[in-house]
């Protein structure tokens, strides 16, 4: 029997005291490309750091190609809000990028050729490795966050995380981004990531959860865009619809 690639039973966390996330279940099979989307306030960026075991939970139980985060958080790739990373930082790109080979490592080896040679194809890939001698800061958004993918590749896991990676980027990126992405999950691995935009969530994703704070529905993108299902969880926001939900025939 294939493990499945995640597996969320009744979680639950509280963030900062406030019950953020109240007795939620999934599986997610390998492979698959899966948006967390929900309002705003709904626990979506919660539920991606208590899967990466960065906030602890109340209860419940996760596990990640059948084991606990702490037994495969090295086989784990995470890409974090841009928020959160410190752009001062005097780091190039291919520095950056190189970071992720970091895990794979044995104890006080520094990266070799095979490190830099993957370093730089990440770079590559992503269409950045006319940028590798730039400090990270001087980049744009979108270039930002292409090295922080690139980076993440590096690491050569088999599942991605990402936190709300098309904030603040240019249309360019954010296409280049998804191409990667599907590309990725074409090869077998799995990626989940957080994201605001439902008009391209039928475009973007294989299977969607659709949070707000409970799981209000998870499954493929024609289950989770229809009008009633996503009165649940939006209320009356629903001016958008017109746009983005899946027709049901």
């Amino acid at each position: 029997m294939l493990t499945k690639a995640v597996k969320v039973e009744h979680l639950q966390v509280s963030y900062y005291g406030n019950e953020a996330v109240k007795n939620v279940s999934f599986e997610v099979e390998a492979g698959k490309l899966v948006g967390i989307i929900g309002p705003n306030g709904a626990g979506k960026s919660t539920l991606l750091k208590s899967l990466l075991g960065l906030l602890p939970i109340d209860n419940g139980h996760v596990r990640i190609l059948g084991k606990k985060i702490e037994e495969i958080r090295r086989q784990i790739a995470y890409v974090p809000q841009r928020s959160n990373i410190d752009w001062d930082f005097p780091i190039s790109v291919f520095e950056t990028v190189m970071l992720g080979t970091y895990p794979n490592l044995k104890a006080f080896r520094k990266p070799r050729k095979k490190e830099k040679e993957i370093s730089l194809q990440c770079l590559k890939k992503v269409g950045m490795e006319s940028f590798k001698d730039r400090q990270i800061g001087e980049l744009s958004g979108g270039q930002q966050q292409r090295v922080f993918l690139a980076r993440a590749m590096a690491q050569q896991t088999d599942i991605l995380f990402l936190d709300e990676p098309f904030v603040g980027i240019d249309v360019s990126s954010e296409e280049t981004i998804v191409r990667i992405l599907k590309e990725l999950c074409e090869q077998g691995k799995t990626v989940m990531l957080v994201h605001h935009d439902l008009t391209k969530a039928k475009e973007y994703f294989d299977e969607l959860i659709l949070l707000n704070k409970e799981l209000v529905e998870f499954g493929p993108v024609s289950k989770v865009l229809k009008p009633e299902v996503i009165t649940r969880a939006y209320g009356g926001q629903l001016s958008f619809m017109k746009d983005m939900v899946v027709n049901p025939t």
